[in-house]
């Protein structure tokens, strides 16, 4: 299992590959995602240009943490695309998504992988 600490270490001393163009990522997210990755569900690849994410940076840190390997699809940054050091992004340790919404992530997640939410539940507790 991860925890605050421990992300915010990591991403201080360990090598990731692509940039970030978030200076603010929600720790519970990247908990939440390691966590199934840690039981085999996969995810939707993440969009990245010139080796910037610019969707999915919370599944992708999470699969660096979990040594899991995403997909990656070719997008496009615009002009107001900023980049940050992973050493420098704040994590927050409140919950960006509300009890609705990760219920409803977890659905689709369930779909994506095929299997029923009860068996993601079941996987996960």
């Amino acid at each position: 299992m991860i925890d605050y600490e421990g992300v915010t270490q990591f991403v201080k001393v360990e090598h990731i590959g692509l940039k970030s163009s978030h200076a603010r990522l929600c720790f519970p997210i990247i908990a939440r995602i390691y966590r199934k990755m840690l039981v085999g569900i996969k995810f939707r690849p993440i969009k990245v240009d010139g080796g910037i994410i610019i969707d999915g940076h919370h599944r992708y840190l999470a699969s660096v943490i979990a040594k899991v390997s995403l997909d990656i699809h070719h997008s496009h940054k615009t002009s107001a695309t900023e980049i940050y050091e992973w050493s420098a992004v704040q994590f927050d340790q409140n919950d960006w998504d509300t009890e609705s919404k990760i219920a409803m992530l977890n659905q689709y997640d369930a779909e994506f992988n095929e299997i029923s939410t009860e068996k993601l539940n079941e996987l996960l507790n």
